[in-house]
């Protein structure tokens, strides 16, 4: 067959065999009978020969096709120094500022992993509502535990202009996503970090509902106090203009905007990905797919680690693999909230089987909360678009 060859499928003519422009045609009606006697027949007539050539051919078209797929997969082989990359004289600015977040990130992850809550004097305090004395030792029980909700909060901003800094490094027109995830592995390594932090954040917050309780039930105190003109309880500073009672107590529009943040099942997700979007929107210079490509190769890249046991050879620290898991979980959800289509759909840049064949291959004791992220804080999955394979694979 020479190389000026023309094939046609129905009404489209596709030049050389070998020219990947011929893939969507092929893949779109491998399955259709009849044009693939069409396309056996009109081959018959341009070269003369029997139909038997069909074979030939389309072997020729699944032996491009899987050079196609081993090209794919190079874009993402790379490996990604998480446990010691220094930054570049480029990244050094940015990952200074970067770093004094994520070091403030470890100290409210141990906070809030360590909150108890107020449950029993809560429920002293509504089981006995004329009691004075319980009604007080609730108050002061819960208004500190509010102060530290308060300072949650309050970081989520912070890791809201943080994330935008990181994109603007990682995102530019200047290289493409691969250029800068490679070159720029300690932005990258910072990034993953923040994602890492936002998962086991949000893993914390939702199985302790206390913190949503003692948050509901200051907010509730604090709005009969005002009815009834009470003064809140103070027993650290005194009142003034501004601090609105003392340290312990947010104002009533503070507790506002907190409910706003806390109502989410997962709060800091919820502020990643506005700040991925807002980052998009507010960079109409930067196209779209410079941002939702730069988060699908991150999550290619951190599958292909995985899955290269070489890679895996050279980690240092045994955790450090789960945390490759938790970042390519991480990229998923955040690309499925942030991208038009989301992450499950057919023409997602996430090879989103690979992703789950991945992790259903890791020992299920370690892994089933990141499936669980993915099958219950995803935004598409159970979409129409989502192919039935990919649902059952999510499945129980």
């Amino acid at each position: 067959m020479g190389d000026n060859s023309e094939i046609f499928v129905g009404k489209c003519l596709i030049w050389r065999v070998g020219d990947p422009e011929i893939f969507p045609y092929i893949k779109k009606r491998r399955r259709d009978q009849k044009t693939r006697l069409n396309l056996e027949e009109t081959w018959g007539r341009q070269s003369g020969k029997k139909s038997c050539i069909l074979p030939t051919v389309m072997g020729n078209l699944l032996k491009v096709l899987c050079q196609a797929d081993s090209s794919a997969s190079r874009d993402y082989d790379i490996f990604v120094d998480f446990e010691s990359v220094q930054p570049t004289d480029e990244e050094k600015e940015v990952w200074e500022k970067v770093q004094a977040v994520l070091n403030e990130s470890q100290t409210i992850l141990q906070d809030i992993q360590q909150y108890t809550g107020a449950t029993e004097d809560i429920k002293q305090a509504i089981s006995n509502p004329t009691n004075d004395a319980f009604q007080e030792k609730a108050w002061l029980a819960v208004c500190p535990l509010v102060a530290r909700l308060k300072n949650y909060f309050e970081f989520a901003n912070k890791l809201e202009h943080t994330v935008h800094d990181l994109l603007e490094v990682l995102c530019s027109i200047d290289k493409t996503p691969r250029e800068h995830l490679e070159t720029q592995q300690a932005c990258f390594k910072q990034f993953a970090q923040i994602l890492d932090f936002v998962l086991r954040f949000d893993d914390t917050k939702m199985i302790n509902p206390s913190i949503q309780n003692d948050f509901s039930y200051y907010r509730r105190t604090l709005s009969r106090m005002k009815m009834a003109n009470e003064v809140p309880i103070s027993h650290d500073v005194k009142a003034t203009d501004d601090n609105k009672g003392n340290e312990n107590v947010v104002s009533n529009e503070m507790a506002n905007r907190m409910s706003l943040f806390y109502a989410p099942a997962t709060p800091m997700l919820k502020v990643l990905g506005e700040a991925t979007t807002k980052f998009v929107s507010t960079h109409k210079e930067l196209p779209v797919e410079n941002t939702t490509d730069c988060l699908s190769t991150m999550a290619n890249i951190c599958r292909v680690m995985i899955n290269t046991p070489e890679y895996v050879a050279r980690f240092q620290n045994s955790e450090t693999k789960l945390f490759c898991l938790r970042v390519m979980v991480g990229v998923i959800i955040l690309y499925d909230h942030v991208h038009p289509v989301g992450a499950f759909a057919k023409s997602s840049n996430i090879d989103i089987k690979s992703c789950i064949r991945v992790l259903k291959e890791q020992e299920p004791g370690r892994v089933e909360g990141l499936l669980n992220a993915l099958r219950y804080t995803t935004k598409t999955l159970n979409e129409e678009t989502t192919p039935k394979a990919i649902k059952a694979m999510l499945a129980g």
